[in-house]
């Protein structure tokens, strides 16, 4: 939702004190033989993330997603038209880039979870982790002094200074984290579902997985066993 318009705010999970223990993600060994070769692009905070950087224009992300191609233009906000979304991937079509752009201007970044960049902060890889231990790492940062990690109502963890929120998606051994940054403009509250400016095409499917939780947003109608979508 683009800032400055608000709506219903809802309560939080409490954190949790657990230690960090090592970070594991599901693209791993033979796993990561299936989806090729992570780029390694580290972000940096509320400016952008590898070659992107926020503010850029369409044709400029273009120019730097070297081997990269625009797969798609869509609406990635049905109550803000303004915000438009172009989904970049191989010339296999494989979806690695999510951007979003207001005025034609870069404002959110999204890692895919399969193909995407590992998008690396604090030395940890942000893509295509286990959530748990991801969570537990920023957890563990948070009562450190390190991190101020909050959760958005659906239960997704993130640290506006950093301009990220963690979601996830189906992976290659499971669901894995799909990161999802933003620029200064939209940094506050960006971790809020309702009050936040990530457009809400973000928050559509699986929500964060818990142990014995499988959530979905929008929830499936009772009787439809279809799968998931990522």
């Amino acid at each position: 939702m683009i800032p400055g318009q608000h709506r219903m705010k809802g309560g939080a999970p409490q954190l949790g004190t657990e230690e960090p223990g090592p970070l594991g993600t599901w693209a791993e060994e033979d796993d990561q033989d299936q989806v090729g070769a992570r780029l390694n692009w580290e972000l940096t905070p509320l400016e952008g993330v590898g070659p992107l950087c926020f503010g850029m224009r369409i044709n400029e992300v273009a120019a730097v997603l070297l081997g990269m191609t625009e797969l798609r233009r869509f609406q990635a906000d049905p109550s803000f038209r303004e915000i438009l979304g172009v989904e970049f991937g191989t010339g296999r079509a494989e979806p690695a880039v999510f951007a979003y752009f207001v005025d034609g201007r870069l404002s959110c970044v999204a890692l895919d979870a399969v193909h995407g960049a590992s998008g690396e902060a604090l030395g940890r890889e942000l893509t295509a982790c286990i959530p748990a231990d991801l969570e537990r790492f920023l957890l563990h940062a948070h009562w450190c002094g390190v991190l101020d990690v909050s959760y958005g109502l659906r239960g997704n963890p993130g640290v506006n200074g950093l301009g990220l929120v963690l979601r996830v998606q189906d992976g290659v051994g499971g669901v894995a984290t799909r990161p999802v940054m933003v620029g200064r403009a939209w940094a506050d509250r960006c971790t809020d579902d309702w009050e936040g400016a990530i457009p809400e095409c973000e928050w559509v499917g699986r929500q964060w997985a818990h142990p014995g939780e499988t959530r979905l947003w929008p929830a499936e109608p009772e009787g439809d066993d279809s799968s998931a979508a990522s």
